[in-house]
């Protein structure tokens, strides 16, 4: 497996790596190596390997810039990224070959982004190795939501490696049904060699824990964020209407916590203090997954402020999935796959209307009762439907297509995993 991220942070390639180890796969992972880590070592079976995290200089910029200014950053991030991403590809390549000699191998997973690293695959598909692209992102709708442009010369080269990876792959794993229809529609792949694989919480991380001491002490209505903080995650909308909260509907008897990293973290500390929210507002970047699950805990509400864009409106979050295994009730704004995943267990607000979002912030905070109602319809369908034990079995299905002679994977079938997945 190949990730352009931290492992085993990177909750979806642990839980899929994870999954395969126990079907009898002998899985090794490419990531980036994060502080404090170590270039090589085996951690739940799975071996990995670090490269350098290499970032040339931060891509993003405060907002309101000038038509200028915004050229100049599309310029020097797309720079940026082009410099980054071959770095990663070359290295990804050196250790598979490593590997290959080393150890060999069967199947080649790239974990897009970057959709670069169909180019690693190229020649193990020569040799006869099977090629698996696992489809996170759609990468030009999220250059088109991260910098808030429309279509153009780095969206058409963005459609060209996109396309590049879905005609070499063996499969290709979608995270939803409108992820598979555009794999489907952009690159002819037959339905059935795409398998949708949606994320899911991990058992292990739906078990109840204590909640906090401190929020517990604030004495406030507490709202919790988990996620990244990237220009296309909307936290600045978050922002923006615990202002309206605050100062327009007079409500300060709120405390939120906004947990994640991310390119934009600084920018919205910035902003927070523009906007008066100090005692209001933690943003307290990276946290542990002990004081992640602690604080999740206390939270009477959670947010996802992901606004509508081209790669939002069509994709699916794992922190709703975690905020529904918590028993939390959730305001959101108003996506399609949002809503498949959240159903009941969300208030939805007309996309990007940040006056809303308060209100329905204010609404569920006078409403303990309606509360607990969607907090159990979430949980309950976590359990049912989306908990990684149940959604992951289509992953062991899409290898048992792609590698149907293995023997520890014959017995896995859809309906029929491990005492342990359920």
């Amino acid at each position: 497996m190949m990730v352009e991220n931290y492992f085993p942070q990177d909750t979806r390639v642990k839980n899929e790596a994870d999954l395969l180890t126990d079907g009898g796969y002998d899985v090794s992972v490419i990531a980036l190596r994060g502080k404090g880590q170590i270039a090589s070592e085996l951690v739940n079976r799975v071996q990995v390997y670090r490269v350098p995290h290499l970032e040339l200089f931060k891509k993003t910029s405060p907002a309101n810039l000038s038509r200028a200014g915004l050229l100049f950053l599309k310029l020097r991030s797309s720079f940026g990224y082009l410099v980054e991403y071959c770095y990663f590809t070359a290295a990804c390549l050196v250790l598979s070959s490593y590997l290959f000699v080393r150890r060999g191998f069967d199947v080649i997973h790239a974990h897009n982004p970057p959709d670069t690293l169909f180019l690693v695959a190229l020649p193990f598909k020569l040799l006869g190795k099977k090629f698996v692209f696992d489809h996170h992102d759609l990468c030009p709708e999220l250059y088109r939501s991260r910098y808030r442009t429309g279509e153009g010369f780095y969206t058409r080269l963005l459609r060209v490696f996109e396309w590049c990876s879905l005609k070499l792959a063996d499969i290709t794993i979608a995270t939803n049904e409108s992820y598979k229809q555009a794999e489907m529609k952009r690159a002819n792949k037959n339905a059935e060699t795409v398998f949708i694989v949606r994320n899911g919480p991990d058992k292990s991380r739906m078990s109840p824990v204590p909640a906090n001491p401190r929020l517990k002490e604030i004495n406030k209505c507490i709202l919790c964020y988990v996620g990244s903080l990237n220009p296309q995650d909307g936290v600045d909308y978050l922002l923006r209407s615990l202002g309206h909260l605050l100062y327009n509907l007079k409500r300060s008897d709120f405390y939120c916590v906004i947990m994640g990293s991310g390119d934009s973290l600084e920018d919205l500390r910035v902003l927070a203090r523009e906007l008066k929210l100090d005692g209001c507002v933690e943003l307290t970047g990276f946290v542990s997954d002990e004081e992640l699950q602690a604080n999740l805990a206390g939270a009477d509400i959670c947010v996802d402020p992901d606004p509508s864009s081209p790669l939002n409106d069509v994709s699916t979050w794992i922190k709703i999935m975690e905020y529904m295994g918590h028993a939390k009730p959730i305001v959101t704004f108003d996506l399609k796959e949002t809503r498949v995943s959240a159903g009941d267990a969300a208030i939805y607000v007309e996309p990007n209307d940040e006056a809303e979002f308060a209100k329905a912030i204010a609404q569920l905070m006078d409403a303990r009762e309606l509360r607990l109602r969607m907090g159990y319809w979430g949980r309950r369908r976590v359990e049912n439907d989306l908990q990684w034990s149940k959604v992951g079995r289509n992953l062991l299905v899409a290898y048992n297509a792609l590698c149907p002679g293995n023997e520890g994977l014959n017995s896995l079938g859809a309906n029929d995993c491990p005492e342990s997945y359920h």
